[in-house]
């Protein structure tokens, strides 16, 4: 974990939570069923929103929906149920608003911006908490999908991260899986990301690495079924 980063973002807002509340989201993005939705996932959004402050208005309430958006994250439950990702999200923002101390307004936005990852490409600001947080929620959104236009290596990396998280799903239902999700982001062409600045940055590589995976997964459901 990059420390600066991190604690240069946690700074903005530790005063604005309980004391309890870094110590809650260290916890969890170390549990032992993450790979992918780790803490590499965290700094790698706060790296870039780093860089690309200029985009936001709030980068203090975007930082906390960065912090706590993945805070509860587990592919099944005790009973061996699959969890959905909307329960991961709706945990995760309950969580946040145990330990928060911000103020009714940016607590909401804060709750909004976590919440818009349960439905990610259909996500939009039912409420204007400030002005600019339409344009937050969507910058939140495409940093979060920013890792789709890593490089190749980082992002098959990244799909072995995943695999590992949902290890108990037989190899096959996970390749379909995968597959339909590689395909909905290939379907939403350009609007994969939201802002042109993020789109000029991120949607030509994520496109080829998305393509290149749809023809690696597609060889592997062409072979032989697996258990």
């Amino acid at each position: 974990m990059t420390e600066t980063i991190v604690e240069k973002y946690w700074s903005l807002i530790a005063a604005r939570h309980d004391a309890q509340a870094f110590s809650t989201i260290d916890l969890a993005y170390n549990e032992p069923q993450r790979a992918y939705h780790a803490w590499g996932h965290i700094v790698d959004l706060l790296t870039k929103l780093d860089a690309l402050a200029h985009l936001a208005t709030r980068v203090d309430l975007v930082a906390a929906a960065i912090f706590w958006h993945d805070s509860v994250y587990l592919t099944r439950d005790g009973d061996g149920r699959p969890r959905t990702d909307p329960e991961n999200v709706r945990a995760s923002a309950v969580l946040f608003e145990f330990h928060s101390r911000f103020d009714e307004v940016e607590g909401q936005a804060i709750h909004d911006l976590i919440m818009a990852t349960a439905q990610h490409m259909k996500a939009k600001a039912a409420t204007e908490h400030y002005p600019g947080f339409s344009r937050d929620l969507d910058f939140f959104l495409d940093l979060d999908l920013s890792s789709l236009a890593a490089p190749w290596p980082l992002f098959e990396s990244n799909l072995d991260d995943i695999h590992f998280e949902y290890g108990w799903v037989p190899e096959r239902a996970f390749y379909l899986g995968r597959m339909q999700m590689l395909e909905s982001f290939l379907a939403s062409g350009e609007g994969l990301y939201r802002l042109p600045e993020t789109r000029a940055l991120w949607l030509a590589q994520a496109r080829a690495n998305l393509l290149r995976a749809e023809v690696a997964l597609r060889d592997r459901l062409a072979g032989p079924a697996s258990a």
